[in-house]
């Protein structure tokens, strides 16, 4: 059974850094080309923050953390991590982990993300 479990959550102060961590288990790395975190404020829709394609290591980023955020592979141990720097009150959400397929031209489009993990909380402290 396909998991994604999520990890290193938790408060950090405006302007510090935290380091998210998604673990995938119960399917082959290489059966999801895309892998990606999403995140959703209360009231608010939920947003694609950052993707990696996992055969070529392109990734996207949403405008508001172009610069800030970083998300990266790990094949070995079938992670992908989510480092934030210089994170925004607006940055807290809870974060989610999802897998998915990519286009023929290597893009990973919201909709293509099938799998989820349960999410973990993100909280700015200004």
């Amino acid at each position: 059974q396909v998991q994604l479990v999520e990890s290193g959550g938790g408060s950090v102060q405006a302007g510090g850094s935290l380091r998210l961590s998604c673990e995938a288990s119960g399917y082959t790395w290489s059966n999801y080309y895309c892998m990606g975190w999403f995140r959703q404020a209360p009231g608010k829709a939920r947003e694609g923050v950052a993707k990696i394609y996992t055969r070529g290591g392109s990734t996207y980023f949403v405008d508001s953390v172009k610069g800030r955020f970083t998300i990266s592979q790990d094949n070995a141990k079938n992670t992908v991590y989510l480092q934030m720097n210089s994170v925004k009150p607006e940055d807290a959400a809870m974060y989610y982990c999802a897998a998915g397929s990519s286009t023929a031209g290597g893009r990973c489009p919201d909709p293509f993300f099938r799998v989820w993990g349960q999410g973990t909380q993100v909280t700015v402290s200004s």
